[in-house]
This record gives structure tokens, C-alpha cells and sequence, in this order.
């Protein structure tokens, strides 16, 4: 049996939206969402809402999440299952995220055409952590990504050095998320 999606698909995607633009011009700052899903694991409740609202037919996803959760997240969005992260518009990671390099960049003339990393981490608390700057920041944040793997900042630092190309990833944890636009810096707290 098909687990249901959001209660008010209409209301319910416009909340989680201006959620997800709201963490997106305040990188780092943790927000809360409100949509009460029970999705099927091992997706939390925040990584189906932010999928329900931004995957549709025309942007493919690639998923670490098993075929429960990906005939799920197709069912509801309707969109194709890519088979290499490096074909996705939208790729997902439960577990540790694949190579941000590995992710398509988008071009110079095209950066919107990037890859939007939706990992979903053990845990994100503000106050303590990485310590975030950039657009969006006024002078710095501070934000913990419960397991982020081993030369994720590395990876992250190399990245800005190709913008205006690269991956923005939305960060997901229980009910609620956290946004790093590439724009971001990240610096050990």
C-alpha cells in the first residue's frame, strides 16, 4: 500500500516552499516544517516534504534511499529515477553524499543548471559548528551537520573556486532543514 504524501498538496508544497527559500537566502539558518508526513524510511519527514515540493517530471532525481522510498517519491512527483548521480537534477543522499565534483555544475552561461544535493543528516543544530559566511549571512553562523563525512569541507572550498557553476544542497534532518547555496563559505568552527 502506497504511503499517502502531503494531507493538502497545494497548501501543504507552498509552505514547505517558502521554508526552503527562506533557509536558501539565510544559509544555515534552521527551519522548521510544519507538513506532518510519515514517508517511508529511511526518509524523514523534512527530506519528503522538500522532494514533494521541488522534484516534479522534469527534474531527475538519484536516490540512495531503496525502492520503497523511490517508488514512493516517483508515485507522488512523478519524476524519472537517474541512474548515476551525475544525470540528476535533484540527487539525494541518506547516507553519506556522493562526491560534490561528481555532481553536474551547470555551465558559465547556465549555472542554474547545477545539481541540488538534498542530504539528509543525522542532525542539524544552529549555534555551534561549521562557521558559515556569505550572501545571506551578515557576518557569520553557526551551524553542526550531524555526519557529514571525512573532507566534506574540502570538497565544498574547492567548489567555490568554479562558481558561478556548482551544487547547492538543502539539508534535511527530522523536521526541519538548512540550506548551503554555493555561495556559502564553510570554515571549521
Amino acid at each position: 500500500m502506497m504511503r499517502p504524501g502531503f494531507t493538502d498538496p497545494v497548501l501543504d508544497a507552498q509552505s514547505c516552499f517558502r521554508a526552503v527559500l527562506e533557509a536558501m537566502s539565510r544559509p544555515g539558518r534552521v527551519q522548521r516544517l510544519a507538513a506532518p508526513l510519515q514517508p517511508p524510511a529511511p526518509l524523514a519527514p523534512a527530506t519528503a516534504a522538500v522532494l514533494l515540493t521541488l522534484v516534479d517530471a522534469e527534474t531527475p532525481l538519484w536516490l540512495d534511499a531503496g525502492d520503497e522510498a523511490a517508488e514512493w517519491v516517483r508515485f507522488h512527483c512523478g519524476c524519472p529515477i537517474a541512474t548515476t548521480p551525475a544525470e540528476a537534477a535533484f540527487v539525494l543522499a541518506t547516507g553519506t553524499p556522493p562526491d560534490i565534483a561528481a555532481l553536474p555544475q551547470g555551465t558559465d552561461e547556465a549555472p542554474e543548471a547545477g545539481a541540488t544535493l538534498v542530504w539528509q543528516a543525522a542532525a542539524l543544530e544552529a549555534g555551534q559548528g561549521w562557521r558559515l559566511s556569505g550572501p545571506g549571512i551578515e557576518h557569520e553562523h553557526r551551524l553542526r551537520v550531524g555526519g557529514a563525512p571525512e573532507g566534506f569541507r574540502a570538497a565544498w572550498a574547492a567548489q567555490r573556486g568554479r562558481y558561478p557553476r556548482g551544487v547547492d544542497i538543502i539539508l534535511c534532518a527530522g523536521e526541519a532543514i538548512a540550506a548551503l547555496p554555493r555561495t556559502t563559505r564553510i570554515e571549521e568552527g
